[in-house]
C-alpha cells in the first residue's frame, strides 16, 4: 500500500491516501496492453466496405469476339476485372475486425494502464472538482493550477457542468469511472482522479 498526495483544485497539498498495490502498483506488460488497444481501436471499425466482384456485376456473359485472328487479347465477357465497368478482383467485402480478449485479461489492463501512470508520477489525485457554471475559462486555471496540459480527468459522478466547461480545451478529456479504457489512459499524458473515484476504481478492479 503507497501514500499518494491529494490536492485540490489549486495544487495545493491537503492531504494522504493510501493507494492499493493490486491496482496501482501491477507491474506493466507492454505486450497485454498492445493487445486491448488493438482490440478497442478494432472495435471502432464499421467493415461495411463492399465492393461487386464479376459474378455480381450486371452483364453478358457471351464472349466479345472470336479467340483467334483479330490480332487482340483473348478476351471474355464483358464482366472482366480489367475492363470498365466490370467486377472488382479482390476487393472489400462486409466482415468483423473484432479482436477477442478475455474479460480477465482486459481487466488486467486496465490495472496495468493506471499503474504505468502512478509509476512514473504522471498520476494525480484531486480532493473534489467542482465549478460554479460552464465556464471553459475556470477550468483553464484549474489545468493551470495543477501545471499540466494534456490529461485525462476521471469523475465519479456525471457533472454537467464540468464536461460541458471541458470539452473545447484542447488535449482534455473528462471521463466517468464507468468508461475507464486502456486506450485513453494511454492516450494522454497525465491522468488525473478523483479521491471518490479512486476508491471506485478500486473496488471495480480489485
Amino acid at each position: 500500500m503507497a501514500a499518494f498526495e491529494v490536492l485540490n483544485q489549486k495544487g495545493e497539498k491537503v492531504s494522504d491516501i493510501t493507494l492499493s498495490d493490486d491496482v496501482f502498483g501491477v507491474e506493466v506488460k507492454k505486450d497485454i496492453l498492445n493487445t486491448v488497444v488493438r482490440m478497442q481501436l478494432s472495435a471502432r471499425r464499421a467493415g461495411t466496405a463492399s465492393v461487386k466482384g464479376r459474378s455480381d456485376v450486371k452483364g453478358s456473359t457471351a464472349k466479345l469476339f472470336r479467340q483467334k485472328g483479330t490480332g487482340r487479347a483473348r478476351r471474355g465477357d464483358i464482366k472482366s476485372p480489367v475492363l470498365r465497368g466490370g467486377g472488382v478482383a479482390f476487393g472489400p467485402n462486409p466482415r468483423s475486425y473484432d479482436i477477442k480478449v478475455t474479460k480477465k485479461v482486459r481487466k488486467l489492463a486496465k490495472k496495468m494502464a493506471v499503474s504505468s501512470k502512478s509509476q512514473v508520477s504522471s498520476m494525480l489525485v484531486l480532493d473534489k472538482l467542482e465549478l460554479e457554471a460552464v465556464e471553459t475559462k475556470k477550468f483553464v486555471e484549474i489545468l493551470e493550477a495543477l501545471k499540466i496540459k494534456n490529461a485525462l480527468f476521471v469523475v465519479d459522478k456525471a457533472d454537467e457542468k464540468i464536461f460541458l466547461s471541458s470539452r473545447n480545451i484542447p488535449g482534455v478529456k473528462v471521463l466517468h469511472v464507468d468508461g475507464l479504457n486502456v486506450y485513453d489512459v494511454l492516450k494522454y499524458k497525465h491522468l488525473i482522479f478523483l479521491e471518490s473515484s479512486v476508491k471506485e476504481i478500486e473496488r471495480r478492479l480489485t
